[in-house]
């Protein structure tokens, strides 16, 4: 069991930011710390909702207090995702400097949400200069997708050798693990759709049947469900897999989740009538070496 800190948004109705993450993580056996961004009654997929963006020294006042009981130590990974200000930015990297000043093992993943292939950057403009100046080089591990990735590293990412290159250029700022998540190729079936994980020890890349929807939180879920996975492979006997194995496993749990929810027909995922597909993943697909 690791302890983990996520630092994210929440909603009453429905299943984004912490409100995806932290249920997933409990039922693979972490203890999640959820400190929340945002507190909003669902979310703004809607096109209408309620509830306060929490400030960022509050948000900060919050970590403070965590601090205060002398748990940063006890902190083995930190997640984040959506980031709606620049301030919140500086108080989440000044919370992992802190932490990784009493822990040098904490592990800090980054989800750098800026946008997609279909919906274009949907952030405020001064959020990608800072992923890219500051956010991402604090980052142990960061989980784009493929939009995101051409986007942070400013290269084209179209092909897989173009992707692998963006994925080199994004280790080079400072994470020594990435998975990119909705990798489209020329070459992928229309019905299928794949995620690329690259660290010290391999590239390599899953594929899974491309369900015929979207649904918010997804992204959410993946990027809880590989650090998790990170977390206790490294702790494991092989820690070399970790990446390897924590790809098969969250492309596996992703896939169920999303399918349980479409056989719902559910407009918001289905993440606890899901929960066995992460505490025990199928790995019904392969994962190949490139």
């Amino acid at each position: 069991m690791s302890n983990i800190l996520s630092i994210q948004s929440a909603v009453a109705y429905g299943h984004v930011g912490n409100s995806a993450a932290v249920f997933p993580l409990q039922r693979i056996g972490h203890e999640v710390w959820p400190v929340y961004t945002v507190n909003y009654s669902n979310h703004t997929g809607y096109g209408e909702w309620g509830g306060p963006i929490i400030p960022a020294a509050d948000v900060d006042a919050v970590l403070s207090g965590v601090k205060d009981r002398g748990a940063f130590p006890l902190i083995d990974g930190i997640l984040t995702g959506y980031q709606a200000s620049p301030e919140i930015a500086d108080v989440i990297v000044g919370t992992v400097r802190d932490i990784k000043a009493e822990n040098p093992d904490a592990i800090y993943a980054c989800d750098p949400v800026m946008g997609s292939a279909k919906s274009g950057c949907f952030v405020a403009d001064a959020i990608p200069p800072l992923f890219r100046s500051t956010i991402v080089p604090a980052a142990d591990i960061i989980t784009p997708n493929q939009f995101e990735l051409g986007y942070l590293t400013e290269r084209d990412a179209s092909d897989l050798d173009s992707t692998l290159a963006a994925v080199d250029a994004a280790r080079e700022m400072g994470p020594s693990t990435v998975l990119v998540t909705s990798v489209e190729r020329p070459e992928t079936p229309e019905d299928a759709i794949e995620m690329i994980a690259v660290d010290d020890h391999g590239k390599w890349i899953v594929r899974t049947p491309r369900l015929p929807f979207k649904r918010n939180g997804s992204g959410d879920v993946t990027a809880a469900l590989f650090l998790g996975h990170v977390l206790r492979g490294r702790a494991g006997s092989a820690p070399e897999n970790a990446v390897k194995d924590a790809l098969a496993k969250t492309a596996s749990s992703v896939y169920d989740l999303l399918r349980v929810t479409q056989e719902a027909d559910s407009s918001e995922l289905q993440l606890v009538q899901a929960q066995e597909y992460y505490a025990n993943p199928q790995l019904q697909f392969e994962v190949e070496a490139l």
